[in-house]
């Protein structure tokens, strides 16, 4: 896919923190500091799409992080191939961020000044629980996840629900969702909307049409929808440079929603691709 921005020459490479957990690094070669991404996997783990992923966010000039959050499961290659699915403690998983954060923070090529942390699919709601633990995170992208029925719930794993996480922080958030996701409906999307709208928070949100869950991944041919991955490769990077650059800075709540739907839309006939 080519990228309507900039494209800088990247470095990469594994790293592991003190605390055991591995992960991807990626920036861009040319001095900073740059902002950063903290790229949170899907249920796959950290997988070749991440790491493509990260590497893409460096050659548009951030400094992208992406940490293995199952690096305490053993069973990494059942994991990859979507056999066993893990469920993460929000307090565990906040713990494992602000400690790569602390690490990323003695690199003078990355400006924690200008961070935005994005989830995807089973950890979409993991960027809004660390704004609620850090004002300083300046915005939150949530990809096709953060939005089902049970993230309202409370349990040992998620002791809040998500519009209490929301109503504790103010970094904007993106939200990107597909019209043909099998996992999210788009009453779902409309509730998550609500709470945002509930809390005053700034966000864009933006259901795609025709585009099943996982669309953006590009190692999964029955679900990756080009024209829409690059549609939303565009967004993302869009809502970066507003981000970063202080575009919500200041008392101003902005708010945009844009959905391109069946008028016939019935979520019961989604169903999961591969």
């Amino acid at each position: 896919m080519m990228d309507k921005v900039v494209r800088h020459s990247v470095e990469h490479s594994e790293t592991r923190f003190p605390n055991g957990m591995d992960a991807f690094v990626a920036l861009p070669k040319r001095a900073g500091p740059h902002p950063v991404v903290l790229l949170l996997h899907e249920r796959y783990g950290l997988v070749q799409h991440t790491r493509d992923l990260a590497v893409r966010f460096a050659s548009a000039g951030s400094v992208c992080l992406a940490p293995n959050l199952y690096w305490r499961e053993p069973r990494q290659e059942a994991l990859a191939r979507g056999e066993i699915q893990l469920a993460l403690p929000d307090r565990q998983v906040c713990g494992d961020l602000s400690s790569a954060l602390d690490v990323l923070a003695g690199n003078p090529a990355a400006d924690l000044g200008r961070l935005t942390a994005m989830g995807v699919c089973a950890t979409g709601r993991f960027p809004l629980v660390l704004a609620a633990e850090r004002p300083d995170l300046a915005g939150c992208i949530v990809l096709y996840g953060a939005a089902q029925a049970r993230e309202w719930a409370t349990s040992d794993l998620q002791p809040e629900p998500l519009d209490a996480l929301i109503a504790q922080s103010s970094a904007p958030v993106l939200g990107v969702f597909g019209e043909l996701d099998h996992l999210i409906s788009l009453e779902d999307v409309r509730r998550f909307r609500a709470s945002l709208e509930q809390a005053c928070r700034s966000y864009h949100i933006e259901i795609f049409s025709d585009a099943p869950h996982g669309w953006l991944n590009d190692t999964m041919p029955g679900r990756y929808r080009p024209p829409q991955a690059q549609a939303a490769w565009d967004l993302l990077t869009g809502f970066l440079a507003r981000v970063h650059s202080g575009a919500y800075s200041g008392d101003r709540v902005r708010s945009t929603f844009a959905s391109d739907t069946s008028a016939h839309y019935d979520f019961s006939r989604n169903v999961r691709l591969e």
